[in-house]
């Protein structure tokens, strides 16, 4: 068995007094920028507050949206840019940001080409709930997504000898005549100051922070959270003191399915629906089109007053899902060799149990008379043995944040822009409206990680220049 992969952080002590760019935060946003901003010539570093590298892109798990891609020709799946834009569109209560919505539809296939330019190879599809065709990319092993793509970055930021540091806690963004001219740190207690002319903001969203939810969420209160600790919002107050707007903060995701009855939530990504499974209530009846958006399942399972559902699924559908092999191990998964023993397991009537699978088997060959379910449809649930994951709604993601331009130059309140400050992924609020689509954060993170990477580079150049 192959060794698992260890990156180590650099070594503190190796921090310098000035760099060209500082981005804060290690997830994908951070290391696809840093590697972006490098390959132009600028010399970066990465300052992550945690222990551990990654962020929330570690707990993403189906997969990558792009659409008009050399993967979907492959699969047969002929996409446009126009239809991705308007599943989002849609999907998002048509509140996005059409500005940042055009630009990552745009370019969201350069992505993919970019990746696999660094070996990052993300050559299987399956889909997500809202999206009208398979486009959500994923690799061959079916490995969940957040762990593949940031053991790959970090493989390409050892490479590069691009220094990242964990423990480092950014503390306040600095300005000289309106623009950034350094940051101050905390390290270990103690308080020092780096400069640099531009920062890019990757510190990800708010949603581990119970105090800053209730601020615009008090409906959120008590939820548990499927975010690793960190997700804090601590970017968003760094942009806020040097002037930066917010917008739609009051958007929170629920994410309907999550395996909360152990101390640790666990996101059960959407590609288990996505690859066949249902969903049923305690009468062991579905109740929903389990993939529509996240908003109207999270809405189907609480109006259920059932304290969650169970999703039900079977061999072929686990055979395509390998994070399902993770949800068993640490023992999020009931088996049973057949539905009836299933039913019993988990204290539902088997005779129902029987009848719903048979309906939905039927479905998937004759259409989903009950719900209009169209996608996810492509096997059904009949090969033994059987499985279910009791799931709840979990607050997962936060749609607001840090007002930016396509260009992913931060914001101040009159729309004009902070010079030298950048933001991307969920930092930056706008691009997902009212609610985001399973399988485009990991495509923002990539999108506009490389646009900030890009544009950090081009304005740094004007500024050389003058």
């Amino acid at each position: 068995m192959a060794e698992k992969y260890k990156f180590q952080p650099t070594n503190i002590n190796q921090l310098m007094d000035y760099y060209d760019l500082i981005i804060v935060g290690s997830g994908g946003t951070g290391l696809t920028a840093a590697l972006q901003a490098h390959e132009l010539g600028l010399k970066p570093v990465i300052l992550e507050k945690m222990d551990a590298i990654g962020g929330n892109t570690t707990r993403a798990s189906s997969g990558m949206n792009a659409s008009e891609t050399y993967v979907q020709l492959d699969h047969k799946i002929v996409d446009n840019m126009e239809d991705f834009y308007n599943d989002t569109f849609n999907g998002g209560g048509k509140k996005n940001n059409p500005e940042l919505l055009k630009y990552f539809t745009t370019h969201s296939a350069l992505a993919i080409d970019w990746l696999a330019n660094h070996g990052i190879i993300l050559d299987d599809l399956t889909i997500t709930g809202g999206m009208s065709v398979m486009r959500t990319h994923r690799p061959s092993s079916m490995a969940p997504i957040g762990g593949f793509l940031v053991e790959e970055l970090l493989k390409q930021v050892e490479k590069e000898k691009i220094p990242l540091f964990t423990d480092v806690y950014v503390t306040k963004i600095n300005q000289t005549d309106g623009k950034v001219s350094s940051v101050t740190l905390d390290i270990d207690a103690r308080t020092t100051e780096i400069r640099t002319n531009a920062v890019v903001l990757a510190t990800g969203g708010f949603a581990a922070n119970q105090d800053l939810l209730i601020k615009y969420r008090p409906d959120l209160k008590g939820y548990k959270t499927t975010n690793q600790p960190g997700a804090t919002g601590d970017g968003i107050k760094l942009a806020s003191d040097v002037g930066a707007k917010l917008v739609d903060m009051d958007q929170v995701q629920v994410h309907p399915t999550v395996q909360q009855d152990t101390d640790h939530p666990f996101l059960i990504g959407e590609a288990v629906r996505g690859e066949g499974a249902i969903l049923v209530n305690k009468a062991g009846k579905r109740f929903v089109n389990e993939l529509d958006t996240r908003k109207n399942v999270t809405a189907a399972i609480d109006d259920l007053n059932e304290h969650g559902a169970y999703l039900i699924l079977d061999q072929g559908i686990r055979d395509r899902v390998k994070a399902i092999e993770f949800y068993d191990h640490v023992g999020l998964v009931t088996t049973g060799q057949t539905l009836e023993e299933l039913a019993k397991e988990i204290d539902i009537d088997p005779v129902t149990l029987e009848e719903t699978v048979a309906t939905w088997n039927s479905a998937v060959k004759n259409g989903d008379k009950e719900f209009n379910r169209t996608t996810g449809m492509d096997r059904d649930i009949s090969q033994g043995p059987f499985f279910s994951i009791h799931i709840a709604p979990a607050v997962h993601y936060t749609m607001g944040g840090v007002a930016i331009n396509d260009k992913t130059q931060v914001l101040d309140e009159k729309n004009n822009v902070i010079e030298g400050l950048f933001a991307a992924g969920e930092i930056a609020g706008g691009l997902h409206g009212n609610n985001r689509i399973g399988g485009n954060s990991i495509a923002e993170t990539v999108i506009f990680g490389r646009q900030a990477g890009q544009q950090s580079f081009k304005y740094l150049q004007a500024k050389a220049a003058k």
